[in-house]
């Protein structure tokens, strides 16, 4: 990294204080950032915040993947080597991954964005072609927000964007997953031996079974057919693979809803920051504290 990064650092507490909070916990990642080192004393190893939390609470990765790394040996504390996830860190330690020292905690963020077509979900595409990130407003881009889950290049809609690690974690795990509900316009009529094939649960062509999928069906212009789609489960372009499978043409396929989330009336290329209602019904909806 160039130029000095200051040392991400954490706040200490007496052991005789009430049981933290979450929020406490975030606020002690925050405020440390000014804490002088000399503020902690390395003899209480019980103060401080575990090595895990801090990464993630700098917006890097989830607390399960800050484990992978730490156990992988890529992290390192004042320049010593440490693989022990339950290290926990005082005011003035120095966290660096993979000789990168991290920045100090961020404030969590969540953004909601209208993907527009012909775009990635990623960061950066190797390929060159146009992220997901290009449409960030300006004033959240010194953030280190990341896309949620991913829409394939020729869909569009709701994408969720947020440097909240443990949510994201979550989010994209099997055990957590939220029903994600899409509109596909189908050139001309859908029949309902389809329709029916869908809702008892199909098995694609590559043998993958899937679970039924809610369905409705409604014309739309010129002849052309509206779905909607409630999926149960997360597979690869899975909505894709079924209506080629049953000799469907899709025409334009839109995520409107993700759990809680709904993508309401905002335009392609489009972006909001999530209520504070909408954050606590999400992090709730897969367990999580609803306040951070």
């Amino acid at each position: 990294m160039s130029g000095k990064s200051r040392p991400h650092t954490v706040s200490t507490r007496r052991p005789s204080q009430a049981p933290r909070t979450h929020a406490a916990d975030r606020a002690d990642v925050r405020r440390a950032a000014s804490a002088p080192p000399e503020s902690a004393t390395r003899d209480n190893v019980t103060n401080g915040v575990r090595l895990n939390k801090a990464i993630a609470a700098t917006g890097l990765c989830s607390r399960r993947k800050a484990d992978e790394l730490i156990l992988a040996g890529q992290v390192r504390i004042n320049g010593t080597l440490e693989e022990n996830p339950a290290r926990r860190v005082l005011p003035g330690d120095c966290i660096a991954v993979n000789d990168r020292e991290l920045a100090a905690a961020q404030e969590y963020y969540y953004l909601l964005l209208h993907k527009p077509v012909q775009t990635v979900c990623t960061v950066n595409d190797p390929e060159g072609r146009p992220t997901v990130m290009a449409y960030l407003p300006p004033e959240v881009r010194h953030l280190r927000l990341y896309p949620v889950g991913r829409l394939d290049y020729f869909s569009e809609g709701l994408l969720l964007l947020t440097n909240d690690g443990e949510l994201a974690q979550r989010l994209t795990h099997p055990r957590h997953h939220q029903p994600k509900t899409y509109e596909v316009l189908i050139r001309g009529s859908v029949p309902e031996t389809a329709l029916a094939a869908m809702r008892r649960g199909m098995r694609l062509d590559e043998g993958q079974a899937l679970l039924p999928v809610d369905v409705e069906a409604k014309t739309a212009e010129n002849g052309n057919t509206l779905l909607r789609m409630v999926l149960h489960q997360g597979v690869n372009r899975q909505i894709r693979r079924m209506c080629r499978d049953l000799g469907l043409t899709i025409l334009r396929l839109r995520r409107v809803a993700q759990g809680p989330l709904a993508l309401g009336n905002l335009k392609p290329g489009a972006a909001r920051a999530l209520t504070t209602g909408e954050v606590a019904d999400l992090r709730q909806s897969v367990g999580l504290p609803s306040q951070v």
